[in-house]
């Protein structure tokens, strides 16, 4: 191999985060001084050395390949990578106080959480079905094991054991899927698989039988029904400072890699892994809104409220390609890559918020929790009220703009009837985020602790809400990054 197929400077952020991973380590396990940073700072150090070297990245032009082309650096993976850096980051600092009070072992939490990332970043740049799958693994099972970090709690168990075996047979779908792939297309780079199913070398029959167990996996990773039956009961069960970490940065992985497998690997079997989205994205809807509404557990509602969300993303899916035409890719699949996004963020301040109203011996995870907020902390139920009416689309916040974006793709590629269906299943949806403000603001409150929180957390916090709201009044730019970062991935 030589230097040209090696470029080991494309994958520069993994390697230095890797590194940094291990002196982490190296670090917890030697230096026992009581003037040794804490974990938490040390694992915010060690992420802030991949992200300067991604935004040094982001200003050379085109896409660079390394290991053969095995694996991508473009502005996609360096939008993503760095947006995932973030996910993480601010969940860490959310959970801080949390799981010091649940006496987690801190160390191996953040450790886990560096090596989560690690596998998302590989996730997101992997131009081959190996590298991919990986990834994945490397991604979850850190997470099984955050999950699973409260060993003597039994909802926590419980539900890290549901993870384990559902992730499992998740996993074993896309795997199942990916060496019909490889036996149809006699190759594992996604560039050559597309290439030779242009070209009349591949089987089309093995494709469309590997596509079925792909789409499969995939809506196993991105919590799509049927495949959303672990969701519910992992984000109730699990300690919300995991629960966070699940939620967030993963979603930006799993969108690069159903971009990276259906757009770059199987544009040519686009009519069979549409059919499939179009029911996955309609049952999410319908299955997301209408469930939700019967929740009284905070984790559990918020997450149905993902499933339904899922619903939007797969929207712009479809409508990317339209008989045979990739033309509308960008535009598409940048309104769901920007739904994503901001989606996270709105997680990141939902599941931030719950943490800092938890404390020792008291989990705020109902709804009832929310009783009288404006009254014990306005600016906390300020913040809530944002996230939620981001949440239900309605504007100016960014919700409303990035539902806006994805139903306009829609509406362009044909599909009118999804979009109706989308904006009646979130008119349905609205009844549930709306409770939530009103229990917050017309109830009085039941619960009159003090609510404890640190300074780097309240400022994560305003940060978080008030990202919601000017993303929402200005989303042109990141909208624009969006879709030059899906364009140059589709010119390669």
């Amino acid at each position: 191999m030589n230097a040209e197929s090696l470029n080991i400077l494309a994958a520069l952020p993994e390697i230095v985060l890797l590194v940094a991973t291990c002196c982490v380590l190296l670090i917890e396990a030697m230096v026992k001084s009581p003037g040794r940073p804490s974990s938490l700072t040390l694992a915010l150090v060690a992420m802030a050395f991949p992200a300067a070297v991604l935004i040094g990245q982001s200003g050379a032009a085109g896409t660079q390949y390394a290991f053969s082309g095995m694996y991508v650096a473009d502005p996609l993976a360096n939008l993503l990578k760095l947006c995932a850096i973030v996910a993480v980051a601010a969940a860490l600092i959310y959970g801080g106080r949390y799981t010091a009070e649940r006496d987690m072992p801190r160390s191996e939490f953040h450790t886990l959480a560096l090596l989560s990332l690690l596998g998302q970043m590989v996730m997101i740049s992997a131009g081959n079905l190996l590298v991919i799958y990986l990834g994945l693994e490397l991604m979850s099972l850190s997470l099984y094991a955050l999950a699973a970090l409260r060993r003597d709690d039994n909802p926590s168990t419980e539900a890290a054991m549901k993870y384990f075996v559902l992730g499992a047979l998740a996993s074993g779908f896309l795997l199942y899927g990916m060496s019909m792939i490889y036996g149809g297309a006699g190759s594992l780079d996604l560039a050559e698989i597309s290439l030779r199913f242009d070209m009349g070398l591949a089987n089309p029959m093995v494709f469309s039988f590997g596509v079925v167990f792909l789409v499969a996996g995939l809506a196993f990773k991105l919590g799509a029904v049927p495949f959303h039956m672990w969701l519910p009961d992992v984000y109730q069960g699990t300690p919300t400072s995991a629960t966070l970490l699940i939620a967030g940065a993963p979603k930006l992985a799993a969108f690069a890699i159903a971009f990276r497998l259906l757009v770059e690997g199987l544009p040519g079997v686009a009519n069979d892994w549409q059919a499939m989205i179009l029911v996955l994205a309609v049952a999410s809807l319908a299955v997301g809104n209408i469930v939700a509404i019967a929740q009284t557990n905070l984790k559990r509602m918020l997450a149905w409220s993902t499933i339904a969300q899922v619903g939007f993303v797969l929207l712009g899916f479809l409508s990317g390609i339209v008989d045979g035409d990739g033309g509308a890719v960008p535009t598409a699949w940048g309104a769901s890559l920007f739904y994503v996004i901001t989606y996270v963020l709105t997680t990141l301040g939902t599941f931030g918020l719950v943490q800092l109203l938890s404390r020792r011996g008291f989990e705020c995870d109902r709804i009832s929790d929310l009783k009288g907020l404006n009254a014990r902390s306005p600016w906390m139920a300020l913040v809530m009220l944002i996230l939620m009416f981001s949440l239900a689309g309605i504007p100016p916040l960014v919700g409303f703009y990035a539902k806006l974006a994805v139903l306009t793709a829609a509406v362009e590629a044909g599909l009118v009837w999804l979009a109706v269906v989308a904006v009646l299943f979130s008119l349905v949806g609205a009844f549930y985020y709306l409770r939530v403000v009103k229990v917050m603001y017309f109830d009085a409150p039941t619960d009159t602790a003090p609510i404890e929180a640190g300074n780097g957390a309240r400022a994560t916090l305003a940060v978080n809400g008030a990202a919601v709201l000017l993303l929402g009044i200005v989303p042109g730019p990141l909208m624009a990054l969006c879709l030059e970062a899906i364009r140059a991935a589709v010119v390669g």
